[in-house]
């Protein structure tokens, strides 16, 4: 169900939306230096990352919507949890978990996008191993 195939693996192990082999950014995304670069071209199957300049900004969106739900889950851990904290203290918690997870989100939201204008092709994935 997720492994090679799926995009849930491609999105998760930022790896080539095509080939699920080759790898999709240029570093970890918490490498800041490089901080959530894709690289152009995967390196197993040559598949092209950007079909147009400035392809990734659609990824913004995306973008928002994982933050949101990670916000949301943060909050539904603190009710399960038990914690009794303030309005503040909840919205210190979302912000704190937030930031940490900014690179990742960031990384995560690009694959996304990616994973919609890219389909898995089990021929080519044959071909690169």
């Amino acid at each position: 169900m997720f492994g090679k195939g799926s995009k849930i693996y491609s999105i998760l192990f930022l790896k080539c939306p095509r080939c699920h082999e080759g790898a999709f950014l240029e570093a970890n995304p918490y490498k800041l230096s490089n901080f959530n670069k894709v690289k152009e071209h995967c390196p197993k199957c040559n598949l092209k990352y950007s079909i147009e300049p400035s392809f990734y900004y659609g990824s913004m969106y995306v973008s928002y919507a994982v933050g949101v739900a990670v916000a949301v889950a943060v909050y539904v851990l603190t009710l399960l949890l038990g914690l009794d904290l303030s309005i503040l203290g909840i919205f210190g918690a979302i912000v704190t978990v937030l930031v940490l997870t900014m690179p990742w989100i960031a990384a995560v939201s690009k694959s996304i996008w990616a994973n919609f204008f890219f389909n898995y092709n089990k021929e080519i994935a044959e071909k690169v191993k």
